[in-house]
């Protein structure tokens, strides 16, 4: 899973965003770039020593000062499915219709061997 293709799916959604000064943003991402530049709305930033917090209309995050970022789980999920989704399930196309080759195959040639016995 690429990260910039999780930070897209994860616009509209809640993220928390800290920083490598040990700063913490939780908000709504509304937006990222290829710079993984993060603008966030509804902010609540908090201290490095978490002892202050400020509310935010809005942040921007410069992509090159993010230590990590937390995303929900169904973010990461429908990622997930999505991805699974563009490959085209094409290994598991190509199974399901080997098992049904195989299951015609093999009914077929059993109907063969009760006939001639």
């Amino acid at each position: 899973m690429l990260p910039l293709l999780l930070l897209k799916t994860a616009q509209g959604h809640p993220v928390l965003v800290e920083l490598k000064s040990g700063e913490t943003y939780n908000g709504h991402m509304v937006q990222c770039d290829s710079w993984m530049n993060v603008h966030l709305r509804e902010v609540i930033c908090t201290s490095k020593d978490g002892d202050r917090f400020w509310r935010m209309p809005e942040a921007y995050i410069r992509g090159n000062t993010i230590k990590y970022l937390r995303v929900p789980d169904e973010v990461i999920d429908k990622v997930r499915d999505d991805s699974y989704n563009r490959a085209g399930n094409t290994g598991y196309q190509k199974l399901e219709k080997r098992c049904k080759f195989y299951h015609i195959w093999h009914t077929s040639s059993s109907c063969l061997n009760q006939q001639s016995a």
